[in-house]
């Protein structure tokens, strides 16, 4: 079972300004709350008992949001103020934190309508026997807010390679089951975990699993929205998902 998640909110969230002019992306609101509680929430709901939170960006203003929250969890903070690290780094200094064993890591910008239980169905598709990694992929053409050409392709038993082509359909969702081991041969310093993934697709140990709903990434005030848009639409026709 997993226990521990780390959510990455260190970022200054450029491309959300003017919003992040005096706050971090993690505390811009969606549907009346920061998009930080949302993901916490998920977590509480899947019974995720640690979440590291990696902080850089208006780091006092979100340090003391997160003290103030009410949740089943206990919230750890990782201070990179001296130096943001970008998402590879950032695991890599909070390792100590995230103890031996498989944890979820998480983007505080990933938002969902969920058809079925989306994190629950994750964990449950995680096989530490043959994956390293497992991530969350959403199809391209059920999501909102992106515009890229796509990350991953699909092969058999849902291993996951480097799109082949120009476009690919599925898109890297935010969310991910990870080994911790996997960061512990790298500094701490500024990269990205596409560094990491890189090995793991070397060794045919990453894997993807297909979000049963519709994918928001909340990246900018037109995406933010969006997605408000599309959850109040989704309670005008009496639907309980909750984001």
């Amino acid at each position: 079972m997993i226990e521990t998640a780390m959510i990455m909110a260190a970022g200054y969230g450029t491309r959300m300004k003017p919003l992040t002019n005096n706050i971090s992306k993690a505390m811009v609101k969606l549907d009346g709350k920061p998009l930080i509680n949302h993901m916490l929430q998920r977590l509480v709901n899947v019974g995720i008992k640690k979440a590291i939170v990696n902080v850089h960006a208006f780091a006092p203003n979100l340090i003391s949001h997160l003290k103030s929250l009410n949740l089943d969890l206990e919230i750890v903070i990782s201070d990179e103020t001296n130096l943001l690290l970008e998402t590879g780094g950032g695991v890599v200094k909070a390792l100590p934190m995230l103890g031996q064993k498989p944890i979820l890591i998480c983007n505080i910008d990933s938002i969902w309508i969920e058809f079925e239980p989306v994190l629950e169905k994750l964990i449950n598709a995680w096989k530490p026997g043959h994956m390293d990694e497992l991530l969350l992929c959403a199809k391209a053409e059920w999501s909102l807010g992106y515009s890229g050409k796509g990350d991953f392709d699909f092969g058999k038993n849902n291993s996951l390679t480097r799109r082949s082509n120009q476009k690919s359909d599925y898109i890297y969702a935010g969310v991910q089951v990870f080994k911790p081991a996997l960061a512990k041969p790298y500094k701490v310093e500024k990269f990205s975990r596409n560094k990491i993934w890189n090995e793991s697709l070397k060794r045919k140990k990453i894997y993807g699993f297909q979000l049963p709903g519709y994918w928001m990434h909340v990246g900018d005030p037109y995406s933010l929205i969006a997605a408000e848009a599309v959850i109040n639409q989704v309670k005008l026709n009496g639907c309980n998902e909750k984001s």
